[in-house]
């Protein structure tokens, strides 16, 4: 079963392109490193919760958007080589590409696929 490691984080929304841009510099290493799959997403529809909900998550501002990202990979193994090989050349990319949000309120984890259904 595939290994994927999620992401969400507040943008400001004035960083909308410099974000998309960084994302297309940064995702080819891991897919270069032995992922499969790499998808950023832009929140569109993140209602309020009544006890917690994405914006709370990640302490959203007014003028930021919470974006949810993914990376898949093949298994847990592939993830882990992957990520040991990728850390030197990411914090190369960071000084020269900083991540335009504040990383300290980003939310990540990896996780194992218990279901995994698709159409066709």
């Amino acid at each position: 079963m595939p290994y994927v490691d999620g992401f969400v984080a507040a943008v400001p929304n004035a960083n909308k392109e410099k974000y998309r841009e960084h994302a297309a510099a940064v995702l080819p290493s891991f897919l270069k490193h032995g992922a499969v799959r790499c998808v950023e997403c832009w929140g569109d529809d993140v209602p309020k919760g009544e006890v917690t909900d994405f914006r709370r998550s990640v302490q959203a501002k007014d003028d930021e958007t919470v974006i949810f990202a993914w990376i898949e990979w093949p298994d847990k193994a592939t993830r882990d080589r992957g990520m040991a090989a990728l850390m030197p050349e990411m914090e190369a990319m960071m000084r020269d590409n900083p991540m335009p949000f504040d990383g300290k309120r980003m939310i990540y984890g990896g996780f194992e696929s218990l279901l995994d259904e698709r159409q066709g």
